[in-house]
C-alpha cells in the first residue's frame, strides 16, 4: 500500500535550488536524506524532492494544490520570484511559476 508520495525535481545547482525552494515554500528543507537530496515535507503524506542529477536537470515538473492561488502569486513577488500572475487553466486557475534550472512549478486553486 502507497502510504506517501514525493514529488522530484532535478537540479543543476543544488544551492542555488535550495535557495528558490526556500523562498518559494517561506522555510528551509525539512530534511537532508543523502548527499545532492533536499525535502521539503508539505503534508504527513506528501513533499518535493530536490535532487542534483545536472544532466536530467530543467526536465521536472510539480503540480501543487493552493488553498489561496492569489496569496501565493502575492508570496512569490515579494520573495522575488517571477511569474505571470494567476490564470484560467484546465478549469481552474493556475500560477505557472520556473526554478532556476527551468523546472516547472505549477500552483493550482480557486
Amino acid at each position: 500500500m502507497i502510504r506517501r508520495v514525493l514529488a522530484n525535481c532535478t537540479v543543476s545547482e543544488l544551492g542555488q535550488a535550495e535557495d528558490w525552494y526556500t523562498r518559494l515554500f517561506g522555510r528551509g528543507p525539512d530534511a537532508r536524506p543523502m548527499a545532492g537530496l533536499i525535502e521539503w515535507h508539505l503534508g504527513d503524506t506528501f513533499g518535493v524532492q530536490v535532487w542534483s542529477e545536472p544532466a536530467r536537470a530543467g526536465h521536472s515538473s510539480v503540480v501543487l494544490d493552493e488553498t489561496d492561488l492569489d496569496d501565493a502569486a502575492a508570496h512569490a513577488t515579494d520573495v522575488g520570484i517571477k511569474h505571470g500572475g494567476p490564470q484560467a487553466g484546465g478549469g481552474a486557475r493556475i500560477l505557472q511559476l520556473t526554478d532556476p534550472d527551468g523546472n516547472r512549478v505549477v500552483l493550482t486553486g480557486r
